[in-house]
């Protein structure tokens, strides 16, 4: 919490996990598939427009390390710079349901066997989305916390077709649905801001259809380019500009003034961690930076999270003006 605030506009994946823990827990990421249906080219699909080498993996260098390795060496690293005593292991890179079910089992009875290890997420899509898999996350929910997030990256055809995505919004709907008739798990959903067609109205229908669904979480991500990769192509070709700062927290104040105040956000914006592979926008390297100036923008224009959302429980209304107070500034 900034000086001279109560805390931030909107409600944290950290506040979400501890109402789950009744603690601060910390992801380890870990990579433990390298590849996906878009980059194999199955039924005719080509890999997503913004994805480079590795996936979405955060760190490049766990690939060639053992599971086991790779969660006590994160670790590690983390209790060293947080304090850190509780965690999840956080199968990020590429489709960590794009493999044989028994190897799944594996990686999760792997994951359980650390200590202080409280639970696992797992990062897929929508089309990856097996009976066995999805009765593999029931049985494992049930000796520990799962938490699952689907590559949704936007509920508009035209937006997932520019992205090469290879899925529909339809099968992100229905993907939803089933795994919430299937299982228990806790999922949440990845949105990504950015595209050509957008506006503030699209941007905010979005919101809408969040609210909708049977999800606890959302994670932001602004379009970006990476080296080696189709959004690189077209940009050098003068075909594509990424979206810039001041209306990316245009469509970031718009979505959370729409959103319910009981999802939980993992984060307002993509961060390039490998910056020497960013091509553009370069705002995309500043984590720390970019995250203050949309909350600056949101302060500044008194938006917070559920503002122009009608809550319709008691507990939705609670929840808006707990929002509403911490976004205030404290009197003094």
């Amino acid at each position: 919490m900034e000086k001279g605030w109560k805390g931030l506009p909107y409600k944290t994946i950290a506040q979400h996990y501890d109402q789950i823990f009744g603690t601060k827990v910390y992801k380890i990421p870990v990579a433990v598939v390298d590849d996906c249906p878009n980059r194999m080219g199955l039924k005719g699909m080509e890999t997503c427009a913004f994805c480079d080498v590795w996936g979405s993996a955060a760190r490049s260098e766990a690939f060639s390390l053992e599971l086991p390795v790779q969660i006590q060496k994160y670790k590690t690293h983390i209790q060293k710079k947080f304090k850190a005593k509780k965690f999840l292991v956080y199968f990020q890179a590429y489709t960590n349901t794009f493999t044989k079910v028994s190897e799944l089992e594996k990686n999760f009875n792997l994951a359980l066997e650390t200590e202080d290890v409280v639970g696992f997420v797992i990062g897929t899509r929508p089309d990856c989305l097996s009976p066995a898999v999805l009765k593999l996350w029931e049985k494992f929910n049930q000796q520990a916390k799962v938490f699952v997030e689907l590559g949704v990256q936007s509920f508009f055809n035209d937006d997932l077709i520019f992205m090469k995505r290879g899925h529909s919004s339809e099968a992100s709907l229905e993907a939803i649905k089933k795994i919430n008739d299937n299982t228990s798990v806790d999922l949440g959903i990845h949105l990504i801001f950015g595209n050509p067609n957008e506006n503030i109205e699209r941007i905010k229908k979005t919101a809408h259809i969040v609210n909708s669904l049977p999800i606890t979480n959302v994670k932001l991500h602004n379009l970006h380019i990476l080296k080696n990769t189709h959004l690189e192509k077209i940009f050098l070709k003068n075909e594509f500009s990424p979206i810039d700062l001041p209306l990316y927290c245009d469509y970031v104040g718009a979505f959370l003034s729409e959103l319910s105040p009981k999802f939980a956000l993992h984060r307002l914006s993509a961060f390039a961690s490998r910056w020497d592979e960013l091509i553009a926008p370069a705002w995309t390297a500043d984590k720390m930076g970019t995250h203050q100036k949309i909350i600056d923008f949101l302060r500044e224009n008194q938006i917070f999270q559920g503002r122009d959302f009608i809550a319709s429980t008691p507990e939705e209304e609670r929840l808006k003006s707990l929002l509403k107070l911490q976004a205030s500034p404290v009197l003094i």
